[in-house]
Formats: structure tokens, sequence, C-alpha cells
């Protein structure tokens, strides 16, 4: 320790004498906190969640006069005038199945063949499956080609019953630019006699406007909507007149 001339002026001494060791043990503490904190795992980052949803009502196909027929420009301008009663039928639409791989909210695409890829951050708010079945009940109901369409699990009993199977769902960079592939399997039921009246499997494809899950997201309603119609005449068409 340095001496000091006189006793008013010894704390200073004794402090200045002190400061090599202080800074050492500064330097240290700090460095061991600089290396908890590189122990902490980092926040992962917040899902970007997408959804799936019915097209506008006016998007939305009504049955004409000639069932099982997509209507023209003309029928559609004239369709309130040519619209059929609807059947005196009730459906049950039950939530759809998935195939394997697209029973998650996990958003899928393909490089290659026989390959799938999920996005790291982009999810669904909830399974296509899940998100799908009130979808289709609406739109059926809004076709006017049904007394009503109920969705499952439901205490109503219908004459119909809906079974649907999610087949595929996802962004195809394959080529560019890239597509959405959305295909649905349907079976519609006598519920009665549980004979199956009609199966189809409803297929569409829609071009992504950018090559990122919000641009499939985006091509995967528009590819909903054309499914949507085709199931309106499938059931059209299948159910007992």
């Amino acid at each position: 320790m340095t001496r000091c001339p006189t006793r008013e002026t010894g704390w200073w001494c004794l402090s200045v004498s002190r400061l090599p060791a202080v800074g050492a043990l500064l330097v240290v503490c700090l460095s061991l906190g600089a290396c908890a904190s590189g122990l902490l795992p980092k926040p992962q980052p917040q899902a970007t969640l997408l959804v799936l949803e019915a097209p506008a009502a006016d998007a939305l196909l009504r049955i004409p006069a000639r069932q099982g027929q997509l209507p023209t420009q003309t029928q559609t301008q004239t369709q309130t005038q040519t619209q059929t009663p609807p059947l005196p039928l009730t459906l049950v639409v039950d939530t759809p199945r998935a195939a394997a791989g697209f029973d998650t909210r996990n958003i899928a695409y393909v490089r290659r063949a026989h390959e799938v890829e999920y996005f790291a951050v982009h999810q669904w708010v909830d399974t296509p499956a899940r998100m799908l079945a009130p979808i289709m009940a609406q739109a059926l109901q809004r076709s006017g080609s049904l007394r009503s369409v109920v969705l499952a699990p439901t205490a109503a009993s219908g004459e119909l019953r809906l079974e649907t199977e999610l087949v595929r769902l996802h962004q195809d960079f394959t080529r560019s630019p890239s597509q959405v592939r959305l295909s649905l399997r349907v079976l519609l039921v006598d519920t009665a006699t549980r004979r199956a009246l009609a199966w189809r499997e409803l297929d569409a494809v829609a071009v992504s406007p950018s090559e990122d899950p919000y641009g499939g997201a985006v091509a995967a309603n528009a590819a909903l909507a054309q499914v949507l119609q085709q199931l309106v005449v499938f059931v059209a068409e299948s159910s007992p007149k």
C-alpha cells in the first residue's frame, strides 16, 4: 500500500491502491454476466397465423332450375326467378378427416415429388380440416338446394350425411409461379339405410400471387372457393329427389 503523507488523505491513497483489483473484479463479473446470458434460451419467433375463410355470399353458387349445371352469365342474372325450391331434406356435415401429413396446423409445401415440408413460422389458426367444416355447411345452406344444413356434432337428425376427407392442401414450388392445390374427397350417405349415394374427389388449383406463405394462403382461399362450387353441385346432383 502507498504510504500517505497525512491521515486526512489516507482514504484516497487506500482507494487508489485498490483500483486495479476492483477493475479486475468488475471485468470478471461482467464476463460472467455475458456468459450467463449466452446460456439462456433465445425466445422463439411468434407464429404468424393464417386462415381459410368462406367466400363472400354473392360469390357462392345457387343451384338453378336445371340442377347439376353451372349457371351461365344470363342464368346468374335471373337465378332468383329460376331457383328451384329446396329439397325437403336435412344434411348433417361431419368434420372432415385429414390424410397423413395434413392433420396439423403447420402449412405444407412441396419442392420436389414425394416430400412434404412445413413453413417454420407461419401456421394455420386451426387445422384445415376443422376450418373446412363450418365453411362447407355455410356454402351448402346458402346454395338453397336443401331445406337445412347442420354441422356435426348435433342433436338434430338428418336424412343425409356428408363425410369428407382432406386429401391434400399444399403450396407447390416445383413450378413458377407456385400453385396451391386443394383436394377433398366427399361421400354422401343416406342416414336411414347407411347406403352411400355418391362420392367424388373435388380438386382445385390456384396460382399464388407471391412466393411466400401469405401468397399461398391467398391461393388456398381461391382454391377453396372453387371446391365449394363443386361441392354444391355434387350435393344437388346426388341428393334423392
